[in-house]
């Protein structure tokens, strides 16, 4: 076994401790993890976009030789995102007979652990699916490959992907991963209400002045406008989508990452951290956001709520839902520049026995014909990882999704820490909780936090 299959092997436990953090598939429940509420809540169909066909060779014309590959790959997805990634292995293995690959579906809260112990073991797949997020813990346990060598001979062009979610997958100068999408947090808002309240342009977009006091002042006509049952900002009252949009408003002011550039050291700009956690507190103690809420997308979903803030993987459950007139746009500029939470879905090429050179070739060839085919991942709600497949016909065909396409470039990763997670739900979600519940003011979580998160560093 090569040093870096041992040492997947050897790190399991550590990993295993971050899956806590995104068990569950309750779209309702606002302290899933990421992925678990995207899988909850994308219901999209599974057909083919027309243009599949006229990219089968993207990234390299060379898939027709007469060398046959076959390729087994992992992944994450169920719902309408485990259909549309079907639809996609199908149209490429149609369009490219010597590269078949093999689609094999895994539990989303199992995929992770599987995939270091398969790795591990010399078992592992030749193709996998990683989040941008969970990249810097495999490189680390070196359960992924770097993959620039074999990029070059697949003929992949990295300029063709958006730049914003492509550094997010480079580590010290390196590709470990190619981008398929970006799922980040957005607003939904509901048409009939704000066009009741008088906050409905002619456009079908909402009327308001993008800045903190315009934000404030929307919320206030609709709490004035709209009946004393509507809410007028549906959002959780703990952990993921309060702490997303803290996360926003934090990078909306420039702010730092709070881990230092060396991952070593906790660095929380506090000033702006704290603007931004006590802007947020105002929401709720201003009744803007209802208290206890047990279950803020039936909220919304049951027309009962204004508007809402979540990922986009919510697009395909709204569309669904019978009688909801929509919309769907980028968060706010509430503070000086536009930025927002994200996360993205990548293919990775895991560690395997052999690093057969035939397999990867035609896995980074696989890799960059799915996200060439945008359009057809699309369709739960994610945006597509190259700019080009915005122009596709059939994405722009598609409702709501050209509304917040922008976003892809304006979603601030974290830097590639391999405690990010720990980060997360050890120290940010449970100081930020007491802040939303008002047990804690904003510039002492601050304070909080910067302990907390050196705390982490040096577990």
């Amino acid at each position: 076994m090569n040093k870096r299959l041992s040492l997947a092997a050897t790190s399991l436990l550590s990993i295993s401790l971050l899956l806590s953090a995104c068990g569950g598939n309750n779209a309702g429940n606002a302290n899933n993890g990421t992925a678990s509420n995207e899988s909850a809540n994308n219901s999209g169909s599974s057909n083919a976009g027309t243009n599949a066909a006229d990219n089968a060779d993207a990234g390299n014309a060379s898939a027709g030789s007469d060398e046959k590959v076959s390729l087994n790959f992992w992944t994450l997805f169920d719902g309408g995102d485990g259909a549309n990634m079907q639809t996609l292995v199908d149209e490429f293995n149609k369009s490219h007979p010597n590269i078949q690959v093999k689609n094999t579906k895994l539990v989303w809260g199992e995929y992770y652990t599987k995939l270091i112990t398969a790795v591990g073991n010399g078992n592992g797949p030749d193709v996998g699916i990683s989040h941008t997020s969970r990249l810097p813990d495999l490189i680390d346990q070196g359960v992924v490959t770097e993959v620039d060598d074999v990029a070059e001979v697949a003929g992949v062009d990295w300029s063709s992907y958006n730049q914003n979610l492509l550094n997010a997958t480079i580590v010290d100068g390196k590709h470990y991963a190619a981008p398929i999408d970006t799922h980040p947090f957005i607003m939904f808002y509901n048409k009939k209400l704000l066009k009741d309240a008088g906050l409905l342009g002619e456009d079908g977009k909402p009327v308001m002045e993008q800045s903190a006091d315009g934000f404030m002042k929307f919320l206030d006509t609709l709490k004035a406008k709209l009946p004393a049952k509507v809410t007028p900002f549906a959002l959780s009252n703990s952990n993921d989508d309060p702490y997303r949009l803290w996360w926003a408003l934090y990078s909306q002011q420039g702010g730092n990452d709070i881990v230092s550039d060396d991952l070593k050291s906790a660095a929380v700009d506090k000033e702006k951290g704290a603007k931004a956690a006590g802007y947020i507190q105002k929401l709720y103690t201003g009744g803007y956001i209802k208290k206890n809420d047990p279950d803020f997308y039936k909220n919304f979903q049951s027309g009962t709520a204004a508007i809402m803030m979540t990922g986009v993987w919510a697009t395909g459950t709204w569309e669904a839902t019978k009688g909801l007139e929509f919309g769907a746009m980028p968060i706010p500029k509430i503070f000086d520049q536009e930025a927002t939470w994200g996360d993205s879905h990548t293919i990775i090429l895991p560690v395997t026995k052999s690093e057969d050179p035939a397999k990867r070739k035609a896995a980074m060839i696989f890799a960059d014909w799915v996200a060439s085919n945008g359009q057809i991942w699309a369709k739960a709600g994610h945006i597509p990882s190259k700019p080009s497949v915005l122009e596709n016909a059939d994405y722009k065909a598609m409702p709501y999704r050209s509304d917040y396409a922008s976003v892809a470039s304006t979603v601030k990763f974290s830097k590639p820490s391999t405690k990010n997670w720990q980060i997360r739900d050890n120290a940010s979600f449970k100081i930020l909780n007491e802040v939303w519940a008002n047990k804690l003011d904003p510039a002492a979580a601050m304070d909080k936090l910067q302990d907390g998160v050196q705390k982490v560093l040096n577990e």
